[in-house]
């Protein structure tokens, strides 16, 4: 039997990757935006702290346990950045094209070996909106950024995030392959194993 469980985001390539990911745990995810949640503002200075703020504002609103994540990019050469603002690099109401552009136009300039950059994912689970001992995962998956956008796969950033070892962008990446390399399948495989894990002691006592 599953449990199902909200997913606090809006992104449907978000939504669509991490069904896809639980595929075969026991548990499923359901949209915030199906239950008509008004997303939290990402406030934050990390990527937990987003992560807790937008888990717990759709547990508030739904009365269930809650999934969320925040994720970013972070580029050697911008010291960092864009970070946590990663989806709105270029502003509140960014599209991914808008993002990568300026994102890419910050880098003018900057040769290969200067344009190392890693995918940072922050996985939060409150089993409800009081919850004091949230589960925490993270994932990390370390590249590059490439001069200009390769492949129709993903979303985000994912044109220019060049995986070293696969010798090609993320989004030239099929579904599995980006699902087993990937900072966001990293950590919910974390999160999968940590659930399944107080799922047995609950059933133990």
């Amino acid at each position: 039997m599953n449990r199902e469980i909200v997913l606090a985001s809006d992104n449907p390539g978000k939504l669509k990757e991490i069904k896809l990911l639980l595929r075969d745990s026991g548990f499923t995810v359901v949209g915030q935006m199906s239950l008509d949640v008004v997303p939290a503002e990402e406030t934050g200075k990390t990527f937990v702290e987003n992560a807790i703020l937008k888990a717990r504002n759709a547990s508030r609103q739904t009365g269930r346990p809650a999934l969320a994540d925040d994720s970013g990019l972070e580029v050697d050469a911008l010291d960092g950045a864009p970070g946590v603002r990663s989806a709105r690099f270029a502003g509140n109401e960014a599209s991914d094209k808008d993002n990568v552009a300026k994102l890419l136009a910050a880098l003018g300039g900057v040769p290969g070996a200067r344009r190392s950059a890693r995918f940072q994912c922050l996985m939060v689970y409150l089993r409800g909106v009081d919850d004091p001992a949230p589960l925490i995962c993270q994932g990390t998956w370390a590249g590059s950024i490439t001069d200009e956008p390769q492949g129709d796969n993903g979303f985000g950033y994912d044109p220019i995030f060049w995986a070293t070892e696969q010798n090609r962008t993320a989004a030239e990446l099929d579904k599995d392959q980006k699902n087993i390399l990937s900072h966001r399948g990293q950590a919910l495989r974390a999160m999968i194993a940590q659930l399944q894990s107080e799922e047995k002691q609950l059933f133990c006592l």
